[in-house]
């Protein structure tokens, strides 16, 4: 693949990814809904557990600025059996994001279009953005930008209007959480509502999937890594707050499955709400076109390294020569996502949020391993504080992951099912992939 983009490139695809309104209309209303002012605790513990694993991504990167990303990063430290179990978690994890944002267009719509059809809907924009997605990264790099823009304005348009109504004092959400229905948040409430907000904050570590298209991509990833993360928890951060301190009736705003569309609406009237409900469409359509980009990058990697067998590998690493773009991989990973439209949106967010808990703590174990064998030592990034973040952040997973466990309904299955993905990918390594010697290339 060429390299065309530069810092700037990187991290208006990288945010794009994280699409902080998509994530603030479409995710935390779930957040909300779980652990209703618990959501503002639940987020702080995911900003913690995400500015030490930003940390992690960035020395990580700057060693192995690779498509393949986190895979790469495990296999290189821990192992080619842990690489090949990262792997097979990412396929899942990478694959339910397009479901889960074609999905949430219509929970955005629903209130200045009701009767939006979810599911065709969903496939729709999933197999538009995939065409998009075909097209010569540095243009979509430019396109992301602008769209990306028109995100950040509706955002601010919400954060403004929750402060400018704002009767509640923000520190109650903290002293007293309460869920929907009026009863103290739970460890376990608070637990989930977690896991979906790492989820809802997930995107900034995507960079290292551009990293193959990167100038100097050892030296600058860090900074794209890290500018994405900061902005990110400022952009879902802030309209989350101010929502919850300016909402004309609270209860009736957590219950609601379009909890920030209500606020504009109730404060500046319906139409103001459809202008902005049409701005986190077309923010959902950005993310989807990013997404799209990275996970076909994503399985290019895992084609090179021999990964699934002729004819796959093949596909998977086809590159158009007019486009520069692995157009085969593009369009599986477009075609999959829409057949995934079909499963229920709350059991997306939810399994999502349980993979990137074992994603994350792969990667915590990756850079210890790193430093301690020496892998890593060729970084030009070096995460500051260490070993702080990987600490952190495997505490804060284990605490999660328990509270997490505690939640029947979603929670516990979600977990199963990405213990399911842990098992099945290690016994493809062990009785299939370890005779043909599978490496992770760097």
């Amino acid at each position: 693949m060429t390299r065309s983009l530069g810092v700037a490139g990187v991290l208006f695809l990288t945010l794009s990814v994280t699409t902080p309104a998509s994530s603030v209309f479409v995710i935390v209303p779930g957040m909300l809904q779980v652990a209703g002012t618990g959501a503002v605790l639940a987020t702080i513990a995911a900003a913690l557990v995400c500015v030490a694993t930003a940390y992690l991504y960035a020395e990580l990167s700057s060693a192995w600025p690779v498509a393949g990303g986190e895979y790469v990063m495990v296999a290189r430290t821990l192992g080619p059996l842990a690489g090949f179990v990262m792997l097979g978690v990412n396929v899942f994890n990478n694959l339910l994001f397009l479901p889960v944002a074609g999905l949430g267009i219509r929970e955005v719509l629903a209130g200045v279009w009701p009767g939006l059809p979810q599911v065709p809907v969903a496939m729709a924009v999933v197999a538009g953005c995939t065409l998009v997605a075909l097209l010569n990264i540095r243009i979509n790099a430019w396109i992301t930008g602008i769209f990306l823009a028109v995100e950040v304005a509706a955002l601010a348009l919400v954060a403004t209007l929750g402060l400018m109504e704002g009767t509640r004092n923000p520190v109650a959400f903290l002293a007293a959480p309460m869920t929907p229905s009026g009863a103290p948040a739970s460890l376990t409430d608070l637990g989930v509502a977690a896991s979906i907000a790492i989820f809802a904050f997930n995107g900034y570590g995507v960079a290292v999937y551009f990293g193959e298209e990167m100038h100097e991509a050892p030296r600058r990833i860090a900074k794209a890594v890290t500018a994405a993360l900061a902005l990110t928890l400022v952009l879902e951060g802030v309209p989350l707050v101010a929502a919850l301190m300016g909402a004309a009736d609270l209860p009736a705003l957590l219950a609601s499955g379009d909890p920030f569309g209500l606020l504009v609406r109730q404060a500046v009237g319906a139409e103001a709400g459809g202008w902005v409900a049409a701005g986190v469409a077309i923010a959902i359509v950005n993310a989807i076109i990013a997404w799209v980009l990275a996970c076909a990058r994503f399985f290019y990697a895992t084609g090179r390294d021999g990964t699934w067998g002729r004819p796959v590998d093949r596909w998977l690493t086809s590159i158009h020569p007019r486009l520069g773009s692995p157009w085969i991989g593009t369009l599986m990973v477009g075609g999959t996502g829409m057949a995934l439209c079909v499963l229920p949106l709350r059991l997306l967010k939810v399994w999502s949020g349980a993979g990137l808990i074992a994603i994350y703590a792969g990667l915590a174990m990756a850079a210890i391993a790193g430093r301690r064998g020496g892998a890593t030592a060729h970084a030009r990034y070096r995460m500051p504080l260490y070993p702080l973040a990987p600490a952190v952040t495997l505490i804060a997973l284990a605490g999660i992951a328990c509270a997490t466990w505690l939640d029947p309904e979603d929670g516990r299955p979600a977990m199963l099912a990405t213990a399911a993905q842990v098992a099945l990918a290690a016994a493809y390594y062990l009785l299939v992939l370890r005779r043909r010697g599978w490496t992770a290339q760097a």
